[in-house]
């Protein structure tokens, strides 16, 4: 069976209704990662009984993407078939849209994709910018004819267990470089669903949002195009370094997180709550392990 991995800050006003979505796929575990969050969403996700949910919680912010990445780690450490990405704002009725994206999984599909553009004729000045370094990047990558826009960046996605295995932990955590990984490795890579951006039910954000986000996918397509030619990753574009919220991501953690996984160290269980028919013998008196966060 098949894992879902839901990157959450404050969504305290959707994560429920993202939650009871999730719950109704033949899952095995569902990965919450929490960073960060200020709000009452810890606090809703924990009174949810389903033993099938794993919660990793960083009180500090993990930064953008970064959160996926440490999700999936932990279910290539629980030795996962396959993951589901589900952000924690997409409270819209998508459980068709989730089933096929497993499905295609099941047909031994590497890397399933949501195309987010369906039957848009026109878009803003700054949304038609990045839509074209995206698809720039799948033109590069000899992926346009199949893919079109899509793009691991938005939507819901999956990865197989062979993609969760090859594709490095930075690759998931700038997603366009997990194409460029799946290209180089020879993954097969597949839109399985389209949901339009408004079914989503994702939150409207201010506009110095929008423009950081457009700004760090086109940089992220920038890193994407470099690497592709075996070069210097960078994010510079001419003169300027498209950067948003790229320094934001908190690389360190990510590492420090892999790394304690590797070896079991104590600070993975720092960050966990995991239903106690899943936990080590070392403590099974409790219901949950305890939290004990670090500043970073």
């Amino acid at each position: 069976m098949y894992d879902v991995v839901i990157p959450v800050k404050n969504e305290e006003k959707s994560i429920l209704a993202v939650l009871t979505t999730v719950l109704r796929l033949p899952i095995r575990y569902i990965i919450l990662v929490l960073n960060g969050c200020t709000d009452r969403t810890l606090e809703l996700t924990r009174s949810i009984p389903d033993k099938r949910i794993h919660t990793i919680y960083f009180a500090d912010s993990l930064g953008i993407d970064i959160p996926r990445a440490v999700g999936a780690l932990y279910a290539r450490k629980l030795n996962s078939q396959g993951v589901l990405f589900v952000d924690g704002d997409m409270s819209g009725n998508i459980f068709p849209n989730l089933k096929s994206l497993l499905n295609a999984l099941d047909q031994e599909i590497d890397i399933s994709l949501t195309n987010c553009y369906p039957y848009i004729t026109h878009r803003a000045k700054l949304a038609h910018l990045v839509s074209r370094f995206r698809a720039n990047l799948n033109k590069e990558l000899r992926l346009f004819h199949d893919l079109g826009l899509a793009t691991p960046t938005h939507g819901p996605h999956a990865l197989s267990a062979k993609a969760l295995e090859s594709i490095p932990p930075e690759g998931i955590a700038i997603p366009p470089l997990s194409l460029v990984w799946a290209t180089k490795l020879g993954l097969r890579i597949q839109v399985a669903t389209s949901i339009r951006h408004e079914d989503l039910k994702s939150p409207r954000k201010h506009r110095k949002h929008a423009r950081l986000i457009a700004e760090t996918i086109i940089g992220d397509c920038v890193m994407g195009f470099a690497l592709a030619h075996d070069e210097p990753l960078t994010r510079s574009l001419g003169k300027h370094q498209m950067l948003g919220y790229h320094p934001e991501r908190r690389f360190d953690i990510l590492k420090l997180w892999q790394e304690a996984l590797e070896i079991s160290h104590p600070y993975c269980e720092q960050h966990l709550i995991i239903p106690c028919c899943v936990m080590s013998q070392a403590n099974p008196a409790s219901d949950e392990v305890s939290i004990k966060t670090e500043k970073s």
